[in-house]
């Protein structure tokens, strides 16, 4: 698979994950999540998918796109995969709630770009 199609695919990945987590926090508060570890749990993978795919995009792509925090993204993925003891659940409420809402915009824009780059 060429590194474009490969790019998209990821991008695609990254979407569906962060529109699961939204899908799992809408009309949900702090103390209901927090009380919650099922959901805690969802949110979590579905974090570490979006870091995941963010790891694998090709470096081309991620340094003609330095507006998304990439690094960000993949480093919260590591700490999710290698230091689960290490979690703090605030911190993974303000993911789902403040920086997936502003990243998938972004995302979304990245995705129809790379879609139209391929219909050509």
């Amino acid at each position: 698979m060429p590194p474009a199609d490969r790019d998209a695919s990821y991008l695609s990945d990254m979407l569906q994950a962060g529109r699961a987590i939204q899908d799992f926090i809408a009309g949900v508060d702090l103390n209901r999540f927090l009380g919650n570890n099922m959901l805690q749990a969802a949110v979590e993978r579905k974090v570490e998918i979006l870091g995941e795919a963010a790891r694998l995009l090709s470096e081309g792509f991620k340094k003609a796109h330095p507006e998304v925090p990439w690094k960000v993204i993949v480093g919260m993925r590591h700490v999710l995969a290698h230091e689960y003891g290490e979690i703090k659940q605030d911190r993974m409420w303000a993911v789902a709630t403040v920086h997936v809402p502003r990243l998938l915009p972004q995302l979304e824009r990245l995705a129809v770009q790379e879609s139209g780059r391929q219909a050509k």
